[in-house]
């Protein structure tokens, strides 16, 4: 199963860069996420990890697989009956640019993700664009 959601924001690419990969900073952006400790230092790479706690879940680690700097990044979980994949996307489109949220769920409780997934992932943009927004008028 898969979900995507995506939404222009009004603010260059490299602001909404930023964001998205600045992962401790989300619990300050929206509620679907409780806390964020990465497990390494330095500028988010593949092989980087952070534990995740969302309401609702037990913490994950999450590491990330693949990574193209100033575009794209996905990353991955896996418990018992479940293995998600979530990918950041920025594309720049004219002066701002489009953040797209891609989540991915396989195993027998994939289902469980279908509850929550479309619901998670409007969240997290908007909260993604009120932040560049805010950063920008600053």
């Amino acid at each position: 199963m898969r979900w995507t959601h995506s939404v222009p924001i009004d603010a260059p690419a490299d602001v909404v860069w930023e964001l998205v990969t600045d992962v401790e900073a989300w619990p300050g952006y929206f509620t679907t996420v409780r806390s964020v400790r990465r497990l390494d230092e330095g500028p988010l790479r593949v092989g980087s990890s952070a534990r995740i706690e969302q309401p609702g879940q037990p913490p994950a680690v999450w590491t990330v697989a693949r990574l193209d700097p100033g575009r794209e990044f996905s990353w991955g979980t896996a418990r018992r009956g479940l293995r998600m994949t979530g990918t950041h996307r920025v594309v720049p489109e004219g002066p701002g640019c489009r953040n797209e949220l891609e989540l991915a769920a396989e195993g027998p409780l994939a289902w469980l993700v279908a509850l929550a997934a479309r619901y998670v992932l409007r969240t997290e943009n908007a909260g993604f664009r009120a932040e560049a927004l805010r950063r920008v008028a600053a």
